[in-house]
């Protein structure tokens, strides 16, 4: 394909990108001075780079700064990033583009947000070609269906005319990638393109990458916090922390073989895949505290002209236990019912069949005093702490609330907060402070607070730790297991991360589908599953050969 970029593609084989003693500023009143100070990277043709650090780190700042596309109070003040002897810290804004795309290609975190909602797959794609190319509409037509079907997207033809909306989070990033892919580029950037994604589909984006890499010869540098990613892909791996370059070298030397503190601090903190000491029990089992028996709840969509809308079964026939001081862990995939089965032990939603019993007691779904008495017995820790807090109270008035609705003063509220702010490993101060001030570890705090400040029996949470860094969410799970011994708290465990539901649930339900296809004490599950669908999500575990744990007692030895 012919180009006429100021900035053309370099010959394979040797080094494609140099980024040489990189430093970006940060604007004023920032928490650091720089995003990047001194950073220099290669990265060679057909290999797999990748960056890793926690938020903040720098490493989509490193792709932004590549790809010209750093936001406008942010500016590269040293070094240089040579693609072909061309510094594009110098390009054109016109070079930039014709680079993007054509040279470098970008797979974006959130393929949603990236996508336009108004303009099917197929377009958006072609729109690709007609920028880049002299192309016929039947030509680039073409070209696009190849591109969807060489990233096995099902129905190639029908996703040609899909919008967004109509893809499953998966499909819409194998949309991303064959946008990405069409002009063939000698550098893909992917930024955490499988961080949302379940673990199946993220094996298969995962797999794509590679087979693409090695059919391709294309390089790619692959920004991520999990370990597990790069466990599985890399061939090169470079830790960076606080905007510096911290660590690099071959995967097995970084992974096996740290050197830097950070590093080992990271690696330490990577949840094994093996399950965790099952906790001593007593001669007798502890009491059930909360069980359900056939539950079910359909969801049906009105179809249009009579015609007969879409039947959902998101819970289906599910019967579960959870024992005093005990963490039930209900994991699967998107879809698979959880958090319809998390709303419906709330009393959020009412069942369309079955019971729910809590301490002995059925919950009755007709509002009123009892409803209320449930609400305070069984409390919610959710995925998104900013989301679920409101940004114009104080924490302290927020975590006060629950127990002020049901009847409480408000100077003994405010002082129940304070002292579950110390609970929870906040200062008892903070409770003055708004939840932009706080951390993402800081905020799931507060939000643990918050449901504690109801003396529940039972706390659900929903995936709590997905959205931190690795640091942070051990940090997070030790908190969980604490407060669980100290407070006797039982626990519904919600995720899709294999890693954390080894380490901090005493049994497991496996869901597909609303129904629980696999139940059973935690070691059993995870070292002899039984269910062809548990197998498969135990397979799909991204670096599930790799042993983190191994890795920390020989570096403490």
């Amino acid at each position: 394909m012919s180009t006429h970029s100021a900035v053309s593609s370099p010959l394979s084989g040797s080094a494609l990108l140099r980024i040489e003693n990189l430093t970006v500023d940060l604007p004023q009143g920032a928490d650091r001075p720089y995003a990047l100070k001194d950073v220099s990277l290669t990265i060679n043709a057909g290999e797999i780079l990748c960056v890793v650090g926690e938020s903040g780190s720098g490493k989509s700042l490193t792709a932004g700064a590549i790809l010209g596309l750093l936001p406008e109070d942010v500016r590269a003040s040293a070094g240089s990033i040579l693609w072909q002897g061309q510094d594009l810290l110098q390009a054109t804004p016109d070079a930039l583009r014709r680079l993007r795309g054509q040279g470098i290609g970008m797979i974006f975190q959130e393929p949603m947000t990236a996508l336009n909602p108004l303009r099917t797959i197929g377009d958006q794609i072609a729109e690709v070609f007609r920028t880049h190319t002299r192309l016929g509409r039947h030509e680039i037509r073409q070209r696009t269906l190849a591109l969807l079907d060489s990233v096995r997207l099902p129905s190639p033809a029908q996703a040609l005319d899909a919008y967004p909306h109509e893809l499953s989070g998966g499909q819409r990033q194998r949309a991303m990638i064959a946008m990405a892919l069409a002009l063939e580029p000698a550098l893909l950037i992917a930024d955490e393109p499988t961080t949302a994604l379940d673990v199946t589909t993220q094996a298969q984006i995962l797999h794509l990458i590679h087979d693409l890499q090695r059919r391709k010869g294309t390089a790619v540098l692959f920004i991520t916090h999990d370990f597990g990613v790069v466990a599985e892909i890399a061939d090169r791996v470079a830790v960076m922390q606080r905007g510096e370059l911290v660590e690099s070298g071959t995967a097995d030397q970084v992974l096996e073989h740290p050197r830097h503190p950070y590093t080992r601090a990271l690696i330490a903190a990577v949840p094994p895949l093996a399950p965790a000491a099952a906790r001593p029990s007593g001669e007798t089992p502890a009491p059930v505290i909360l069980s359900t028996q056939g539950l079910t709840k359909t969801y049906r969509k009105r179809g249009w002209l009579g015609r007969a809308g879409r039947v959902t079964h998101a819970v289906d026939g599910v019967s579960l236990t959870l024992r005093e001081g005990g963490t039930l862990g209900i994991v699967g995939e998107s879809g698979s019912g959880k958090s319809t089965l998390a709303r419906t032990l709330l009393g959020l939603l009412p069942p369309d069949a079955g019971t729910i019993v809590l301490a002995g007691e059925p919950l009755i779904f007709k509002g009123g005093s009892a409803r209320r008495e449930h609400a305070r017995r069984v409390q919610m820790v959710f995925q998104d702490p900013y989301g679920s807090l409101n940004p114009r109270q104080r924490v302290g008035e927020i975590v006060a609330q629950g127990p002020m609705v049901h009847g409480t003063p408000r100077r003994e509220a405010m002082a129940r907060a304070q002292e579950l702010f110390e609970l929870v490993g906040l200062s008892p101060d903070a409770i003055r402070r708004y939840p932009h001030e706080f951390s993402g570890g800081q905020r799931q705090r507060v939000g643990l607070a918050r449901a504690l400040a109801m003396r529940p029996q039972v706390l659900i949470a929903d995936e709590p730790v997905s959205a931190l860094d690795v640091s942070v969410q051990a940090q997070v799970l030790a908190l969980l297991a604490r407060l669980r011994d100290q407070l006797g708290l039982s626990i519904v465990f919600i995720t899709h991360d294999l890693r954390v539901a080894a380490q901090v649930c005493d049994h497991i339900a496996v869901m597909k589908d609303g129904r629980v296809v696999e139940e059973g004490v935690c070691a059993q599950v995870f070292t002899q599953p039984a269910h062809p669908y548990t197998q498969a999500l135990l397979a799909a575990v991204p670096g599930r050969n790799w042993n983190p744990s191994a890795v920390a007692l020989r570096q403490a030895a």
